[in-house]
């Protein structure tokens, strides 16, 4: 969302000592190897993403701090005022490169006004979730 220019509302269960500059949400989407969201600790951390119009979503990219991810991430999306319902479930590695989920997310059709990503299974021991990039493709409709 934020790459293009335009903007992306996204919304986090939450940060690490509620420190938004140094680890807040926009750093999953600045580009930058240096910054990240950083959760504060806690079980199935999450991230929304709501659309400014709706997509086709293909893909999705992310990458985790290796130690700070998630065995399992559960995708749910919905359109405009409908409800969340669930799209896949995704099983990243505990490595620290581009996981990209392109083989796991079988929901090339999937349009959605809205995206929410659970973490529910954090390899951290106190539940910490550690993000540096999240990218959604797809298309524009």
């Amino acid at each position: 969302c934020p790459r293009d220019g335009g903007t992306c509302p996204c919304r986090v269960s939450s940060v690490l000592n509620r420190d938004v500059k140094q680890f807040g949400k926009k750093h999953m989407f600045d580009a930058s190897e240096e910054t990240c969201w950083n959760s504060d600790q806690g079980t199935c951390q999450w991230v929304t993403l709501d659309f400014p119009r709706t997509v086709k979503v293909s893909q999705l990219h992310i990458q985790f701090q290796g130690g700070f991810s998630s065995r399992l991430c559960t995708l749910e999306g919905c359109r405009a005022g409908e409800e969340l319902v669930k799209i896949s479930d995704l099983y990243p590695e505990d490595i620290n490169a581009m996981q990209i989920s392109f083989a796991a997310f079988q929901v090339e059709e999937t349009v959605l006004d809205k995206l929410k990503i659970t973490f529910a299974n954090s390899t951290d021991f106190f539940g910490r979730i550690v993000v540096y990039h999240l990218g959604v493709l797809g298309e524009k409709l």
